[in-house]
């Protein structure tokens, strides 16, 4: 069920969502400065390509919490509110309700990437 999740997710928005964390994570690795935060953009579109089946668990610190407040103030809030809005979208209809879910999980993660990690909740 995990698989046809991921397939049919892809297809109603997972595309564009990932596409949208590959790209902040391009523009931030364009400076020296900001590397470690494309590579976490990086690693974390990997939930946007397929999010059945993985949880986020929050691990951060105050280091954390410094990167938090300047990737919302940069690039977070944008993430975030189309991740949102998608999902207010899906949300209309009863079949989309898993689908904008997912969004939910992804916006909440935008706003604050840093001390995240993704774990799979299930290995079937």
């Amino acid at each position: 069920m995990r698989i046809l999740g991921n397939i049919l997710w892809i297809i109603f928005g997972g595309l564009l969502s990932a596409l949208g964390w590959l790209i902040a994570g391009v523009f931030w690795c364009i400076t020296i400065i900001g590397i470690p935060v494309g590579l976490q953009c990086f690693k974390l579109s990997s939930i946007s390509f397929n999010p059945f089946g993985k949880e986020i668990v929050y691990e951060g610190g105050a280091g954390s919490f410094i990167l938090n407040v300047l990737w919302f103030i940069i690039s977070g809030w944008e993430l975030a509110l189309t991740n949102f809005l998608i999902g207010l979208v899906l949300c209309i209809t009863l079949i989309g309700i898993p689908f904008g879910k997912q969004f939910f999980k992804i916006a909440g993660l935008a706003l604050r990437p840093f001390g995240a990690a993704v774990v799979r909740t299930n290995y079937l």
